[in-house]
Parts: structure tokens; sequence; C-alpha cells
């Protein structure tokens, strides 16, 4: 069976950027699960893996207009410390819940310059080439109730 919309794909991965640097992977891990053609993996993934088959190894680089967009510095704002009431540490790297007209978006704070915070809500691979190792290890049509839940279920899915 190879891979197409309503499909459930399990898949071994290793992501690297443009360095050779690994950002994440799923070696020594599960594999990961997903039902295609929903939206669960970056749009340049999902249309990679479109018609591939069970034991297809393959190598992608996907642009990040195919991934987590441009870079946008319009993301990134200075903000009085004082805005960010009830955090007693704050420090570069961590990660914020913001209110914006989009909704909820995770921040993470990239400097912090006396009683100035600079916070970017920009995806952390915003702008960056995102280099995929695949092998893909299992293809099958979901069930019903998976097509309904939205979700994977059994070993490498959710479990109810």
């Amino acid at each position: 069976m190879s891979i197409q919309k309503d499909s459930v794909v399990t898949f071994h991965y290793t992501l690297k950027d443009d360095d050779g640097e690994v950002i994440d992977t799923s070696d020594g891990g599960a594999p990961l699960a997903y039902i295609h053609g929903h939206g669960n993996l970056v749009a340049g993934l999902e249309r990679e893996l479109t018609g591939k088959v069970t034991g297809d190894k393959l190598a992608v680089k996907i642009a990040p207009a195919d991934g987590y967009g441009e870079y946008d510095a319009a993301m990134v704002q200075r903000v009085p410390r004082r805005q960010l009431k009830g955090i007693a540490k704050i420090y570069v790297g961590l990660k914020l819940h913001a209110q914006t007209q989009e909704g909820p978006r995770e921040v993470t704070v990239t400097q912090v310059v006396g009683d100035t915070v600079t916070i970017d809500a920009n995806h952390p691979l915003a702008g960056k080439n995102l280099n995929f190792a695949i092998d893909i290890t299992e293809v099958r049509e979901a069930t019903a109730e998976e097509l309904e839940h939205g979700h994977v279920h059994g070993a490498h899915g959710h479990h109810h």
C-alpha cells in the first residue's frame, strides 16, 4: 500500500539543520505514527511522503516555506520586564505563552538587558531548511475510529 490521504504512516526519522546538527530523532525510541493528509506534518514532508511504501528510505530537504515558514522579524518584540508579572526568573530560552490576535502562541525570551525583555514568537525552526532522513516502517489504512478521532490508535499512537 502506498501513502495516500487517510493512510496511517509509521516511520523513523532524523531531522538535521544545514550544518548537520541533529535537531530531533526517533532513533532509539518509538517511530512516529500519523494519519496522512490531515496536516499532522509540515506540508513539505507530507508531500514528499505521498506515494511512498513500507520499507522506503529517503532523504529530503524541506525549504522554510514548506516547513515552519520564513523568519518574521515583526514577530520579535521588546517589552518592559514589568509586563511579565508573576514570573520570578526571566532568562534567555524561557518559553512563555502569550495571547495574540491569532490566539495563544508560545514565545521565547531571546534577550534580557536591564529592564527590557526581547521575546520571539517565531517557531524555533522558522527560516531554516529541514533535512530529514526517513525510514518508513508501516503503511496501512486508518480505521473509521482513527479518522473520527483524528489520531492513530494502537502501538505507536494514542491509547484510550
